[in-house]
C-alpha cells in the first residue's frame, strides 16, 4: 500500500508539472470528467462550421457497474479552431468537472458493455461496436432513438448484427476506408470479414431501423423485431491465440492485417484464400495489442505490444516465418502499449498510448536526428494529461492535429475516466525554419511596441 501511495504521489507530481506547462505546450485543451469509464473514443462527422469553432459528433461509451445500463453515447463537441483560444483560458479547467465543450446528444442502451467503437469512413454516422459476445453490432446513430438509461430499461436494437465468430470477439474491430466492409478478430483465433453493402440502403432509412421507435408501445414492438443478421464473406485462420486488433489496407477491402496474443503480425489477402499471405512469427517479445496501417503511405504498418514498444514494418520487406525485422523500434513507454494510430495529416507522424498514462507522438523521419540523448529516438511530443492508462485515442481527420484521448481511471481514483481533447502548439510540429521566422517577426513586433524613452 505504501508503494502504491508513493507511485500515486509521483503521478500527482508529474501531473502538476504538466498542468503548469499547458499554456506553452497546447494551442487548445479541454478536460471532460467521465462518471463511468469509456474504453473507446472516436470522432464522428463534423456538422457545423463557425468563425472560431466547429461542431462535431463524438462517440463514447459508459461502462457501468450494473446499477444503470451500459450505454453508447453520441456527444456534440465544440472544437475550437487553431490559434483562437487564449493561453490563460486553456489552463483553467477543473479535473472533476464536465467540459463545456462536450454535451451529450443521444444515448443508446447497449446490449452489454462497449469494448470498442469504430466508424465507417465513408459515412461516419454508421458505427460498429464490440461487446463481450461473438457478434459485431452495427448502428445508424442518427436513426436510433434517444434512450433514457435507467435500471430495467430495454436494450436498444442494433441495425445489423454481423455473425460468424465461434467465441467472444471483444476488441479487434475495423471498418474499411475503400468499401463498406467490416473486419473483426476474437478469442476463436480467427479474423472475420463482412460486407454491409447490401444493407447500406436500409441503414440510411430511419423507418427501417429495428430500434427506431418513439412511444412505449412502438418501443415494445421494436424490441420484438429481430435485427437483421449478416453472414461473413470470409473467415481467416492463422493465429494461435486471441486476435487483439485488425486493420484494413487503406486502399483495398481485400487486404488487411491482424495481431494477437501469439506475438504474430499477419497480412491477409482475401483474393488468394483464407490462410495468411505473410506471417511474422515473433513481431514482438510479448502479446501484440494494436496495429495500424498508414493511410498516406500503404507500405508502413505499426504494431504496439505488452513489451512496451512500438514497431514499424515495411510490408515490402516482410517474409513469413521466424523473427520479423521492423524498420524501427520506438521505445519510450514504460508499460504495455494499448493503441497506435498514424496521423491523417502527415505520413511520417503517429501516436501511441499506453498503460503508463502517456500518449506519445512520434515522427519516424526524425529517427537518427535526435539532439537530446535522454529523449527516445523519433519522439517529439508527450501528452501527460492523463493520470491512468490511456485505453484509446483518435486523431481528428476534420481537424488533423486535434486528438481525443480517454483514460480508464479505475485504478487511480476508484472509478470513472477522463476524456481529453487537445491540440499541441503548431510551433512544435511546423518546419523549424518557418517557426524561427515567425518568432523573429514576433520579436521585431514586440520591439516596435515597446515604449520609447
Amino acid at each position: 500500500m505504501k508503494e502504491r501511495s508513493g507511485s500515486r504521489a509521483a503521478v500527482d507530481e508529474r501531473y502538476a508539472q504538466w498542468k503548469s506547462l499547458v499554456p506553452v505546450l497546447y494551442d487548445w485543451f479541454a478536460n471532460h470528467n467521465l462518471v463511468w469509464p469509456s474504453l473507446s473514443c472516436r470522432w464522428g462527422p463534423q456538422f457545423e462550421k463557425a468563425t472560431y469553432k466547429n461542431r462535431q459528433r463524438l462517440y463514447l461509451s459508459e461502462q457501468t457497474d450494473g446499477s444503470v445500463p451500459n450505454t453508447l453515447v453520441i456527444a456534440n463537441c465544440e472544437v475550437v479552431k487553431p490559434r483562437v483560444a487564449a493561453a490563460e483560458h486553456i489552463s483553467q479547467f477543473n479535473e472533476e468537472a464536465r467540459s463545456p465543450f462536450v454535451k451529450k446528444y443521444k444515448t443508446i442502451v447497449h446490449p452489454g458493455e462497449v469494448n470498442r467503437i469504430r466508424e465507417l469512413p465513408q459515412n461516419s454516422k454508421i458505427i460498429a461496436t464490440h461487446t463481450d459476445s461473438p457478434d459485431v453490432l452495427i448502428w445508424d446513430v442518427e436513426a436510433q432513438p434517444n434512450r433514457h438509461a435507467v435500471l430495467g430499461a430495454s436494450e436498444s436494437r442494433p441495425d445489423l448484427i454481423l455473425t460468424g465468430h465461434k467465441e467472444n470477439a471483444e476488441f479487434a474491430l475495423a471498418m474499411c476506408p475503400a468499401e463498406p466492409y467490416v473486419l473483426s478478430g476474437g478469442k476463436d483465433k480467427s479474423v472475420v470479414l463482412w460486407s454491409i453493402q447490401d444493407h447500406i440502403s436500409a441503414l440510411g432509412d430511419s423507418s427501417s431501423s429495428p430500434g427506431a421507435s418513439g412511444s412505449k408501445q412502438s418501443a415494445k414492438t421494436a424490441n420484438e423485431k429481430e435485427s437483421p443478421k449478416v453472414d461473413p464473406r470470409g473467415i481467416f485462420h492463422g493465429h494461435d491465440s486471441t486476435v487483439e486488433d485488425v486493420q484494413f489496407c487503406p486502399s483495398s477491402a481485400q487486404e488487411f492485417c491482424s495481431v494477437g496474443d501469439d506475438a504474430c503480425l499477419i497480412l491477409w489477402d482475401a483474393r488468394t484464400g483464407t490462410g495468411p499471405a505473410v506471417k511474422v512469427e515473433k513481431a514482438h517479445s510479448g502479446d501484440v495489442h494494436c496495429v495500424d496501417w498508414n493511410p498516406l503511405d500503404v507500405n508502413y504498418i505499426l504494431t504496439g505490444s505488452a513489451d512496451n514498444s512500438v514497431r514499424m514494418w515495411d510490408r515490402r520487406n516482410l517474409a513469413s516465418g521466424g523473427a520479423g525485422s521492423p524498420v524501427h523500434k520506438f521505445e519510450g513507454h514504460k508499460a504495455a502499449v494499448l493503441c497506435v494510430q498514424w496521423s491523417p495529416d502527415r505520413a511520417s507522424v503517429f501516436g501511441s498510448s499506453a498503460e503508463d498514462g502517456f500518449l506519445n507522438v512520434w515522427d519516424h523521419e526524425k529517427v537518427g536526428k535526435k539532439r537530446n540523448s535522454n529523449v527516445p529516438s523519433g519522439l517529439f511530443f508527450q501528452h501527460a494529461g492523463h493520470r491512468d492508462k490511456i485505453v484509446d485515442f483518435h486523431w481528428n481527420s476534420s481537424d488533423p492535429w486535434t486528438i481525443v484521448s480517454v483514460s480508464d481511471d479505475g485504478e487511480s481514483t476508484g472509478g470513472g475516466g477522463t476524456l481529453q481533447i487537445w491540440r499541441m502548439s503548431d510551433l512544435i510540429y511546423r518546419p523549424e525554419d518557418k517557426v524561427l521566422t515567425e518568432l523573429e517577426n514576433f520579436k521585431a513586433h514586440l520591439a516596435s511596441c515597446a515604449p520609447r524613452n
